[in-house]
């Protein structure tokens, strides 16, 4: 069984002196001491805590190994460590091809410390909550968003951390195997000697057939919490976080997560979603996109990967 994902540390094991240190350089004229919150974060080792500052606020985001890829590195994660934070060289990519990522105010990397801008706490999941009425509207511009940035994404900088990671057949048949360990072996489920073998077969045989399929940029977890909503009155726009996972994988795969996350049966309906697809699929194609049999092949095949992932607990 591979190893136990590590649990965030303890806030008062933090250094807050570093964080301090940081908004006194990038924000000279807030007051003395630091006045800080922690915020809700997700199923990963980083801490969020939003900062009041002399004027507004600003969200500072500790990591620890932040060098270090969070979670689609197939080999042990201490031998592939970065020189730059992922978050941030994707950041600054995703930014320099027009998506709309949160800034950057400072940074004390060294510390495991960044300062970025404060978005908020309407994601969009939260947001349709409140204003059910708007689905249509910003799921599409989702959707939109998502090809704009695969066809800009088209072509990658030399040394890009993105194109040194892909959904290999390895990479995919480990996926596989860890949802088998900790979704279902860790809650004490263990399949019979007939069924494992089964499992690893169709397991393999699927690994193979995603992996052969041609592959673009994907975000990794393009979904309804990792999507902020900036809003200017009735003006809605999305602004991409949680994207220090992205790697070359088939383009659908972001769509199938987009529509399959695990708030989607209370956001979206049968006929909402085939509308989606559609219009995916009509806006990768006038964006110059891959005939339609690459979508329709695609999109079933990285569905079943994508659900098994998405069918993992938030922390094992």
């Amino acid at each position: 069984m591979s190893a136990v994902p590590p649990l965030p540390q303890p806030i008062n094991a933090l250094d807050f002196g570093a964080l301090a240190a940081l908004v006194a350089r990038v924000f000279p004229e807030s007051p003395a001491g630091l006045d800080c919150e922690p915020m809700p974060g997700g199923a990963s080792t980083r801490r969020y805590f939003r900062v009041r500052l002399a004027r507004g606020t600003a969200v500072a985001m500790f990591v620890p190994d932040g060098a270090k890829p969070e979670e689609i590195a197939k080999q042990p994660k201490e031998t592939v460590a970065c020189a730059r934070w992922p978050f941030l060289e994707v950041r600054d990519l995703l930014a320099s091809r027009g998506v709309d990522v949160p800034a950057v105010y400072g940074e004390d990397t060294a510390r495991g410390w960044v300062l970025l801008e404060d978005l908020g706490d309407d994601t969009l999941a939260a947001f349709l909550a409140a204003h059910p009425d708007r689905k249509p509207e910003l799921y599409s511009r989702a959707v939109v968003d998502l090809v704009r940035a695969q066809t800009s994404l088209a072509s990658l900088p030399q040394g890009s951390i993105v194109a040194s990671r892909a959904f290999d057949a390895d990479l995919l048949l480990w996926e596989m195997n860890h949802f088998r360990e900790w979704g279902l072996e860790a809650r004490g489920i263990s399949l019979p000697a007939a069924t494992r073998a089964r499992f690893d077969a169709i397991a393999e045989r699927l690994a193979k057939a995603i992996a052969s399929f041609s592959r673009g940029f994907v975000h990794r977890d393009y979904q309804s919490r990792n999507l902020m909503v900036r809003s200017s009155g009735p003006l809605c726009s999305l602004c991409w976080i949680d994207f220090q996972d992205a790697l070359l994988a088939p383009t659908p795969y972001d769509l199938e997560t987009l529509l399959n996350d695990r708030d989607t049966p209370t956001i979206i309906t049968p006929p909402l979603e085939q509308a989606l697809v559609e219009y995916y699929h009509q806006v990768w194609t006038d964006r110059g996109g891959d005939a339609p049999v690459y979508f329709d092949a695609t999109s079933t095949e990285t569905g079943i990967s994508n659900s098994l992932r998405l069918m993992m607990p938030e922390r094992l």
